[in-house]
């Protein structure tokens, strides 16, 4: 087991339409807990920090992958908070129009482009019009969302629904099949008391998505708040997650990626590795330190070291995906 902190237009490709109480038990909990503590090795080269998980391919069969003109190459990228304004990004607009142009410039054409949440800050009709046209200049075949929970600011994720939804079942959840990889993009930002919720219906989508599926069949799980409890005290956790995890539990390989905690995260806990990504706004504090997860200031000229872009390449026959972090240059 390891863990680490360091510190759309189209989601219908292949669509599946759409327990207990809501809380984890105590011992499940204290488990997630336990989880936050030892290390995955970042590796800084040409200024990407590459973050290798313990049974994640070494850099060298990593580069074989991206060579591979039949792999699947996706990006990730999270929130970009368009609309914020406050010391620690005085231009939040500019910052993600660089991610998007270092996209652009990758040295390839991703397949998709996935952005896990926050899209907006206040949920705006001219902050979703904003994102929308900047997100449609990306270089990619297909761009996918899932709402962060300042997308859903007052209407419980109606706007970004209507923006964004196209083809979702439930509130806003769907999968997709591509390059032999299983996708299920998940919303567990609309029911906040603490932590993040999934709620039975979307517990019973992934049961009835996955059950067709071989059990040799990559996943990857995109979500806006983690799956794992990273820091349940700021609300850095989802409280219904091992339901889905249990249902996931037969698959060789899943990855989960997520947004929310802005800052490189990793964890791997038998058949499941977690990737927090980092933002393309504005920096938290590591768990723990301080009192509240509010927007860091840094020095000047050292904001953009904080931010990124994440590449994510997959070679069918392989046992894992390769992860590529890269900062903004």
């Amino acid at each position: 087991m390891t863990d680490t902190p360091h510190s759309p237009a189209d989601p219908a490709a292949h669509q599946s339409g759409p327990a207990s109480e809501h809380g984890m038990s105590r011992r499940q909990l204290l488990r997630h807990a336990g989880w936050f503590g030892s290390a995955v090795v970042l590796t800084a080269a040409g200024g990407e920090v590459v973050s290798h998980i313990a049974h994640d391919q070494d850099s060298t069969a990593a580069a074989a992958v991206a060579a591979d003109a039949n792999a699947l190459r996706f990006v990730q990228v999270s929130d970009s908070h368009i609309g914020f304004g406050g010391p620690a990004n005085a231009d939040v607009t500019g910052s993600f129009n660089q991610a998007l142009e270092q996209i652009n410039t990758l040295g390839f054409r991703p397949d998709f482009v996935m952005h896990t949440g926050d899209l907006t800050h206040l949920s705006t009709p001219a902050q979703f019009d904003q994102v929308q046209q900047m997100l449609g200049g990306v270089r990619t075949g297909r761009v996918f969302t899932v709402p962060g929970e300042h997308d859903s600011v007052g209407d419980a994720g109606r706007a970004y629904r209507q923006r964004f939804g196209a083809g979702t079942s439930g509130e806003g959840w769907y999968s997709f099949d591509t390059h032999g990889v299983h996708f299920i993009a998940l919303v567990n930002t609309l029911s906040l008391e603490k932590l993040g919720h999934l709620g039975t219906d979307q517990i019973n989508f992934v049961r009835r998505d996955v059950a067709g599926l071989k059990s040799d069949t990559p996943i990857v799980v995109f979500s806006h708040i983690p799956l794992f409890a990273m820091y349940p005290k700021w609300g850095w956790s989802t409280d219904d997650a091992l339901q889905v995890l249990a249902l996931l539990k037969r698959f060789s390989s899943v990855t989960c990626l997520n947004g929310h905690v802005h800052q490189l995260f990793s964890r791997t806990e038998g058949n499941v590795t977690f990737h927090s990504a980092t933002t393309t706004a504005y920096p938290l504090p590591a768990p723990g330190h301080g009192s509240a997860p509010t927007p860091q200031v840094l020095p000047a000229g050292q904001l953009k070291s904080a931010l990124g872009i994440r590449s994510v390449t997959y070679r069918q026959g392989t046992a894992a995906l390769a992860i590529t972090d890269e900062r903004l240059a």
